[in-house]
């Protein structure tokens, strides 16, 4: 509009070289005093549009130009209004800026306020290696005029010194570094200096007292390497323990089966039955032994798994071999579901065995007699599953969580003292050294039924399996 209203009175005084030709530029002059940039590129193409424009009409309708004494009075009239206008622009331009610096300043000094109060120094460090600025708490020996005055390698212990430097060193190339040392002033104390270059080359330092964080990671190498010490003393007393108990259970099992088995000569029914109870404890012990042993290298992460290749049913048979007479003896139903063709596995034989004889010991403790333990095994896609089922007393919720546990026992309190409870532990452990998983499902007064799955089948020795088969397990006449 001021462009159009511009252009129109400067045609209608005489065109461009009439008084009112200076209305044309009103629209830049404006943009200009109000210092936008983006506004004084399209105010300079509506004064350009408003001075051709004045020009077009000047050219074609050639109005008359006004006497000398009207010129005189248009030409005061056209600077005034543009010199008032201009002027009333520039000033609302004044406060607007100003404005603009008060909330600037205001927000400045708040944030001043906030650094101030941090519990960190934070300071600024020219290209020369001088501070320039610092705000916040200064940590203990370390007092602000020093670092203005002296510097900031003057604050430190004078040992500390050269690796101050090589870290201001390392955060002028690499952009980041920290240090921590021990003031000049304050020789019980620890700080620590975070270093971060900005874009034109300073640097920003954070300095905070570390005394007491220094302090508790101290205390906690010291407990670690305290924890280490005791792990290898118990790992030396467990194979001393070992050693000294093996050797006279070794005989103690030896000289008992000698006199059960009556090798020497007959022997009265009471003292065969003493020498048969004698073998019996002193096997129970041995697997005690055992399985602490094996609990404390698995623990120790020094247990180390012997892999060969053969057939699951193997280990799992002589597992259920080994439980049979117990089993009869309990009045409990024992059978296995084996899969009718080899299932090849690469696995630690011992530990297979000594999973299913774990599971079995379980299964059998917490069944009563007339209950059935049933083992299920099978291929399934690269992995060996085995099943171990109960007719037993179940688990409870909350023994579901504890169970697995080293230690641990649940399930009837008269049952619980039967063994160490590290039978379900060291399946656990045996199972994801083989980088298998274990699960356990129960039901209170209906029975449990623990899987264990293992990735180790051969699968170019037979994929999975598809029947299986029903071995029922009688006790030897």
């Amino acid at each position: 509009a001021w462009a159009v209203f511009g252009s129109l009175a400067a045609a209608a005084t005489g065109g461009l070289t009439g008084p009112l030709a200076v209305w044309c530029l009103t629209p830049l002059a404006a943009a200009v005093a109000l210092d936008g940039r983006r506004m004084v590129s399209g105010a300079a193409a509506l004064s350009l549009f408003a001075v051709a424009l004045a020009l077009w009409v000047s050219l074609t309708a050639g109005g008359p130009r006004p006497t000398p004494i009207v010129d005189l009075w248009l030409s005061i009239l056209a600077f005034s209004t543009t010199g008032t206008a201009l002027s009333a622009t520039v000033m609302r331009a004044f406060r607007r800026r100003g404005v603009r610096i008060d909330r600037a300043e205001i927000a400045l000094g708040r944030l001043e306020e906030l650094v101030a109060e941090q519990p960190h120094l934070m300071i600024t460090i020219d290209h020369d290696g001088r501070i320039s600025s610092a705000f916040g708490t200064a940590p203990a020996g370390v007092p602000v005029d020093a670092l203005f005055s002296q510097g900031l390698i003057a604050a430190a212990h004078h040992p500390d010194r050269p690796a101050l430097h090589t870290a201001l060193l390392r955060a002028a190339s690499v952009g980041e570094g920290e240090v921590a040392f021990t003031p000049r002033a304050a020789l019980d104390r620890e700080v620590t200096l975070g270093l971060r270059r900005l874009k034109d080359g300073r640097m920003i330092g954070t300095l905070r007292d570390s005394t007491v964080q220094q302090a508790r990671e101290a205390a906690l190498e010291t407990a670690r390497m305290e924890a280490q010490s005791l792990n290898a003393g118990k790992s030396r007393f467990l194979a001393n323990m070992s050693h000294e108990l093996r050797t006279p259970l070794n005989s103690i099992l030896g000289f008992s089966d000698i006199m059960r088995q009556r090798m020497f000569g007959p022997m009265p029914d009471r003292y065969a039955e003493y020498a048969q109870l004698i073998h019996e404890s002193g096997r129970h012990l041995l697997d005690l032994i055992n399985d602490v042993l094996d609990m404390s290298k698995i623990e120790a992460e020094r247990y180390e798994l012997h892999l060969e290749t053969f057939d699951a049913r193997e280990a799992v048979s002589a597992a259920l071999r080994l439980v049979r007479v117990q089993a009869h003896e309990a009045q409990i139903a024992l059978r296995g579901v084996l899969p009718p063709q080899p299932l090849m596995i690469e696995a630690d034989k011992r530990a297979v065995k000594q999973i299913t004889l774990n599971l079995l010991s379980n299964a059998l403790k917490f069944t009563p007699a007339g209950g059935a333990v049933t083992v299920s095994l099978r291929g399934d896609h690269g992995a060996m599953e085995l099943q171990v089922a109960d007719t037993g007393v179940g688990l409870s919720p909350d023994d579901l969580q504890r169970v697995g546990r080293p230690f641990e026992q649940a399930g009837p309190a008269g049952a619980r003292g039967m063994g160490t409870g590290l039978g379900l532990s060291l399946v656990r452990a045996f199972s994801q050294l083989h980088g298998g998983e274990t699960t356990i499902e129960s039901t209170l007064g209906e029975g449990t039924a623990v899987t264990v799955r293992l990735p180790v089948v051969k699968l170019e020795a037979g994929g999975a399996s598809t029947g299986a088969k029903i071995i029922p397990l009688h006790a030897p006449r």
